[in-house]
């Protein structure tokens, strides 16, 4: 069996083999370090050392993720399909690394089985302890994270993981794939249409076609065209918790406004439910890399910010569920507003923040529908990137996810076509990506250019071009296309309740008062609508999804963080006679432990 790393877009790199003969994997762009003593004595201070024979199973694939080690001495081995005929090994470990990825931090299942390969000792330390260390001590929470993130690359990139297999032009299929790359679950697609290893195994679990797609894990489980959320349950992804569901503010969308305003409001207090359709990140989560953000010179991927934005929220005792899709949203009383779920389920609380975002604009040109999802992308990460190596590929934008897209394929693919409608980049993209744009030697800047077809059966083989300015067609030839044609918001469910504008943005501030369709419930209250506030009083709109926002993340999470100012602002007009508007008196059901009298101390 062999135990070969790949780097994320290159070939295997060899294991180093120890003193004991054993090969260990060797560190790849940080996702195997090795602890420092000073590290590992820190850790030890909140663990115990536990010996280990060998063959014992430390964690076991499926099961839920609960304990982090440490190898001190020996070695683990990290492996897929653990006793069965499939068994492979995934990576080795020996003295100072530990044991684990993404999913433990999040307290997912687990993707793999580690086991000791010879007899040593570890250190054992609980998750909450872990997740204690990673956001109190930087020394070690960066070393971890950074890790954890790398090996989740690593095991989407393997195909390590379940199964879903279905057809390519099943919209189910789609669906499926779609929530597994944007919450970068570990997963391989087997499609009905072409892969000879299908119907064997729809022979084995005697499955028709027409009950697909199926998500297969282990050879024991096995779902027929499970809902998102049916998936998430499988994988331990966070669900709304059963009991109270009525709090201070509930925050729908976890992009980076929606994580910001999380991260302000429980820790300034206030009880905090976060719900997410899809993915945390947002489209943010999407992005490889983010250099214009304030604090990091070097740059940051959309899903390490993400991530560390999800560990703040939760460090401060924020609820963050999915998938939970919005589908209504009305008053419940004078001081709370209930928002309803596509799956039946309903939350109430005393102000709303929408955070929803916007949505990437699917391009509408003939044959791109059956290839979505398999040659045709509206993200850029290592998962879609690692598939284009040997390939040249197209992004269709001319924004700065556009630009972002380029710069990371282009660290991949051969070439790399820029295709740009407008007659410059400078329009709409930011300078330093410009420059940038234009000096990498694999990428071509098409200006003037729209696809009108998309060619190809079971592979994306061709573009069809225009020049809007002569009408002259042209062929470009690709095998991997990108899509980021600007954004829509999804605010269809609150049409007739909130005053939208024209293209379905949220209106705020004295705009929406002006909209507003019901301007009695703004009577008695003595004020006007604050800056964020909806036409809705108590409801707030931050991020993209706000009409006039600026569509940058960092204004979206300043947006984020200024709503909960006007959250306690609006607590304190609707607070009942005698508390301050941080908690609720009659029974004090939706009040926080941890309320604090004051309004927001980010303005402090």
């Amino acid at each position: 069996m062999s135990g070969d790393q790949p780097l994320p877009g290159g070939e295997p790199v060899p294991e180093e083999a120890d003193e004991t003969g054993f090969q260990e994997t060797p560190d790849t762009c940080g996702a195997y370090p090795r602890l420092t003593e000073d590290q590992t004595a820190r850790l030890a201070e909140h663990g115990q050392r536990r010996s280990m024979a060998p063959n014992d199973v430390l964690i076991q694939e499926g099961e839920r993720c609960e304990t982090f080690f440490v190898v001190l001495s020996g070695t683990v081995a990290v492996v897929e399909d653990y006793g069965t005929p499939e068994e492979h090994v995934l990576r080795v470990h020996g003295p100072g690394r530990f044991i684990g990825e993404l999913g433990l931090l999040h307290g997912q299942v687990a993707f793999y089985t580690a086991v000791a390969r010879e007899p040593g000792e570890v250190l054992v330390v609980s998750l909450d302890q872990l997740r204690h260390l990673v956001s109190q001590d930087p020394t070690i929470g960066d070393v971890v994270l950074r890790a954890c993130l790398g090996r989740r690359a690593l095991l989407v990139g393997q195909g390590a993981g379940f199964r879903i297999i279905g057809s390519r032009y099943s919209p189910d299929t789609r669906r499926l794939r779609e929530f597994a790359i944007r919450n970068r679950l570990p997963h391989r697609w087997i499609d009905l249409e072409t892969d000879e290893e299908a119907e064997d195994l729809l022979r084995r679990f005697g499955v028709g076609p027409e009950e697909t797609p199926l998500v297969m894990w282990r050879d024991t489980t096995l779902l027929r065209n499970p809902s998102n959320a049916d998936l998430a349950r499988l994988i331990g992804l966070p669900s709304l918790p059963a009991g109270n569901r009525h709090g201070d503010v509930l925050i729908v969308g976890s992009g980076p406004a929606g994580l910001a305003a999380a991260v302000y409001a429980a820790s300034e207090g206030l009880s905090t439910t976060v719900v997410e359709a899809m993915a945390a990140g947002g489209q943010a989560g999407t992005s490889s890399r983010i250099e214009n953000l304030l604090g990091f010179p070097a740059g940051i991927s959309g899903a390490e910010l993400t991530e560390r934005a999800v560990f703040q929220a939760d460090k401060f005792g924020a609820g963050i569920s999915l998938p939970l899709e919005a589908i209504g949203l009305h008053p419940k009383d004078e001081d709370h507003y209930v928002v309803a779920f596509a799956e039946g389920s309903e939350i109430a609380a005393r102000a709303v923040v929408l955070a929803m975002g916007a949505r990437y604009r699917r391009l509408m040109v003939p044959g791109i529908e059956r290839l979505e999802g398999t040659s045709v992308h509206y993200s850029a990460t290592l998962y879609e990137a690692q598939q284009c190596r040997t390939d040249p590929v197209a992004v269709v934008g001319g924004g700065n996810s556009a630009g972002q897209a380029v710069l990371f394929l282009a660290g991949h693919a051969p070439k790399v076509h820029l295709l740009v409608r407008g007659a410059s980049l400078e329009a709409h993209m930011s300078r330093y990506l410009v420059d940038q744009v234009q000096r990498h030697p694999r990428v071509e800047v098409m200006l003037h250019t729209e696809v009108t077809e998309v060619i190809g059966q079971e592979v994306l083989e061709e573009l069809d071009v225009v020049d809007n300015r002569t009408g002259g067609h042209r062929r470009v030839a690709v095998r991997g296309l990108f899509v980021f044609t600007g954004a829509a918001p999804h605010t269809e469910w609150l049409a007739g309740m909130i005053a939208l504008d024209s293209r379905g943005f949220v209106l705020t501030g004295s705009e929406a008062q002006e909209a507003c369709a019901c301007p009695e419930v703004w009577r008695g209250r003595e004020r006007s609508g604050m800056t964020l506030e909806a036409s809705l009083p108590g409801v707030f709109a931050v991020g993209d999804v706000r009409s006039g926002s600026v569509k940058r993340v960092a204004s979206a999470a300043g947006e984020g963080a200024m709503a909960i100012h006007f959250v306690h602002r609006h607590l304190g007009h609707s607070a009942a006679p005698g508390t301050t508007g941080t908690s609720v008196a009659a029974g004090g059901s939706d009040a926080s432990p941890r309320t604090r009298h004051k309004e927001s101390a980010w303005l402090a």
